[in-house]
């Protein structure tokens, strides 16, 4: 069995934390780089239900998309939920780590696996990132649809590809509308608004837009609408525990590691239900 540090290793070879946002809070929160791993656990969030999981399956190792403490802390004590996840992880000898906007910014990464599970081919990256010579790493990605699906037809797909949620998927736009080029980002992107009239796609698939975002982006390309598809932030992140888990995979392989790995399936989007209105368009 490999140790800790050695799939540390591994896991930052894909996701350097060098690739993180310098706000990012990216790496290993808790564990011994000594101790040996032979059970990872793939998750969106390190939140109570996923370390519980992490137990019952007897996890080494869980890996999240999302920090613990991003904005840093000064007691880890059990008080706090994110203080009694830290003593669940730490008395059941589980470490945790965390790659997130390194894996967001990364080829493949967040937004591949999300373009990936509603069915576009990838061209290239939203934003691009400008230290990579190839301009295939960044922020978000441009895909095709083949063959082109009415707006209505492509939100049902987005819909079935992710998994699903309270919520559902929200749309914006004229339904009957076709779509060739579309722009995705996991998570939430309406702070890339700009960036996608500027790339002139036919339709935006990400998470969290706000009313007045979503409302200025519309009005601002009446003469070329885009439209809008806005899902939930955890829907639009999970597809890519299963590019991060093949990541790892291929390294234990190389390696002759004896690791099993495991996505977690556990819904922790915070909406858990849906009320429907009475709505006439």
């Amino acid at each position: 069995m490999p140790k800790l540090s050695d799939v540390i290793t591994a896991l930052e070879e894909v996701y350097p934390p060098q690739w993180a946002e310098s706000w990012d809070a990216v790496g290993l929160v808790c564990g011994d780089p000594q101790a040996e791993v032979s059970r990872v656990l793939f998750a969106v969030d390190p939140v109570q239900a996923v370390v519980d999981e992490a137990v019952e399956w007897g996890a080494d190792l869980v890996v999240t998309h999302h920090p613990l403490y991003l904005r840093g802390t000064t007691s880890v004590a059990a008080t706090t939920f994110k203080g009694r996840v830290v003593h669940t992880l730490i008395s059941n000898g589980i470490a945790l780590h965390v790659a997130h906007t390194n894996a967001d910014h990364a080829d493949p990464g967040v937004s591949d696996a999300l373009a990936e599970a509603v069915g576009l081919k990838v061209t290239g990256p939203l934003v691009p990132d400008p230290t990579d010579p190839l301009g295939r790493r960044g922020t978000g990605r441009i895909g095709l649809l083949e063959p082109p699906l009415t707006l209505s037809a492509f939100a049902a797909q987005v819909a079935a590809g992710l998994p699903a949620t309270a919520a559902g998927v929200r749309v914006s736009g004229d339904p009957n509308r076709l779509l060739s080029r579309v722009a995705v980002c996991g998570g939430s992107g309406d702070g890339f608004l700009a960036d996608v009239r500027a790339a002139g796609v036919d339709a935006y698939v990400t998470a969290d837009l706000r009313h007045h975002p979503a409302s200025e982006a519309i009005e601002a390309t009446e003469a070329a609408p885009v439209a809008l598809v806005d899902a939930a932030h955890w829907a639009t992140e999970w597809p890519w525990l299963g590019l991060a888990e093949r990541a790892l995979r291929a390294a234990a392989d190389q390696h002759g590691w004896a690791v099993q790995t495991k996505v977690s399936h556990r819904v922790t989007d915070p909406w858990t239900a849906h009320a429907p209105m009475s709505f006439t368009a």
